[in-house]
């Protein structure tokens, strides 16, 4: 079957980087850069270019990317070609949604392309687009990232100059709070109405923007989407796991040597991971995989485990948004927990009980745990609040929280029963490891 692959351009070699393979640490790259590495978009002609393709149909693309395997790059790994065609076999003319607002505050691979490669993501976005017949599309960030914002506006101007993109692809600044970057959270801030989760059903895909079929793709999904396109599905299974191709950006922080991002192999083991980011800078206790909304491993546990949705779900944990936090011994863990699950009882949309309610009293109680030692009542405490706060929310928020804790105490099982019983450890580190927005930062309202 014939591909969207352009014909003048060959493959690169199966090898790392990919994504990042136009990345500049000093600036962004323009468009006549990015075309001179990757070749113009593979798309029909549209005003005149050289280079297109001018035989392809949008159908191919998704049969090329169902046969690449690509899932999602933004934490639920839905495959993105059974999404696509949802999208298109739904009544009425579709919409476009890239996701660029990354909530994860640990995270900063989605930024990374949008401030190096945004071609590779433009190029996505005006792939999506064409393949699910959308006449209109919207890149995501959140609101007062106002220089990233500019920098993108110059990026799509630049395209629209010589007419790149089939569709004019329109910014969109979302409320800078964590749930506000869910789906249902971006569908209805362009709605016009707060940037708060929704009931599903129905879904984006089924009814999003304006009432009509939507497909949300992370950034970095669609980066994929971008180069699937140029160079074919075996290219990109060529690394990877069968079950899980491809490649994947991490951001790996906390007690290593080189915190950043790194684009890896689908699959790698945890503890390679952390050795591309220079090894432990100290001795580990424990890993934070998957963000907040992860789980806790122990070091030990985590370090063989693949990096892929069936390998850390195996062991309790969850891919997430790709992110991998050392914990060094002379960090507390449970207090680590209580910061995260006390900022994320700040970030609800308060339009729910185990929100407004709930999350609040699970952080008064890992509070109490921490920091007061929890005088033999605390683990009741969180025990009895867990199964009143998680499956019964508007969203995920709630469950990706009591996901956390369950798994420190599971990770960190012999701390808790200490801190329960005797106190705070004493003689450990205080100075906070996982980055928490400060408040200045979270001032943003829902409109």
């Amino acid at each position: 079957m014939t591909t969207l692959a352009v014909s003048s351009y060959q493959a690169p070699e199966v090898r790392l980087p990919r994504l990042l393979a136009g990345v500049s640490y000093y600036q962004a790259a323009g468009l006549p850069d990015h075309e001179r590495m990757y070749g113009p978009l593979p798309l029909p002609d549209s005003g005149g270019r050289p280079g297109r393709n001018s035989r392809q149909r949008p159908e191919r693309l998704i049969d090329l990317v169902d046969r690449s395997g690509l899932t999602g790059r933004g934490g639920a790994g839905f495959p993105t070609g059974r999404k696509m065609r949802s999208v298109v076999t739904s009544p009425g003319r579709a919409v476009v949604v890239a996701n660029g607002a990354e909530g994860e505050p640990a995270s900063c691979k989605d930024r990374l392309l949008l401030t190096r490669v945004p071609h590779l993501v433009l190029d996505g976005i005006a792939l999506a687009a064409f393949t699910v017949k959308a006449d209109e599309a919207y890149l995501v960030v959140h609101g007062q990232e106002t220089e990233l914002l500019a920098s993108l506006e110059d990026a799509i101007a630049e395209r629209q100059s010589v007419g790149v993109d089939p569709v004019p692809i329109q910014l969109a600044g979302i409320p800078g709070r964590y749930v506000s970057s869910e789906q249902s959270s971006i569908v209805q801030f362009i709605n016009g109405g707060p940037g708060k989760p929704t009931f599903s059903p129905p879904r984006p895909n089924e009814r999003g923007v304006k009432g009509r079929p939507t497909l949300v793709n992370n950034v970095e999904t669609l980066a994929h989407l971008a180069l699937i396109a140029r160079y074919g599905d075996g290219w990109f299974r060529s690394i990877g796991l069968p079950s899980a191709p491809g490649s994947t950006l991490v951001t790996v922080g906390g007690a290593v040597a080189r915190p950043g991002v790194y684009e890896i192999e689908m699959g790698t083991p945890i503890g390679q991971v952390v050795m591309l980011a220079g090894g432990p800078a100290e001795r580990l206790h424990a890993l934070l995989v998957g963000g907040y909304f992860g789980a806790w491993l122990a070091a030990e546990v985590a370090w063989p485990v693949p990096m892929s949705h069936a390998g850390l779900k195996s062991v309790g944990g969850a891919m997430g948004a790709g992110m991998v936090i050392a914990l060094p011994v002379t960090s507390c863990a449970l207090a680590e927990t209580a910061r995260v699950v006390s900022y994320l009882a700040e970030e609800t949309a308060q339009q729910c009980g185990p929100c407004m309610f709930g999350l609040p009293a699970l952080a008064d109680a890992l509070i109490d745990l921490a920091w007061q030692g929890g005088r033999g009542r605390a683990l009741d405490q969180i025990a009895t609040l867990i199964p009143l706060i998680e499956k019964r929310g508007a969203c995920r928020h709630p469950d990706g929280a009591t996901q956390l804790v369950r798994s420190a105490l599971t990770a960190f099982a012999a701390d808790a029963r200490w801190h329960d019983q005797q106190g705070p450890c004493y003689g450990v580190r205080r100075a906070p490891l996982l980055p928490i927005p400060g408040d200045e930062e979270r001032e943003w309202g829902w409109t």
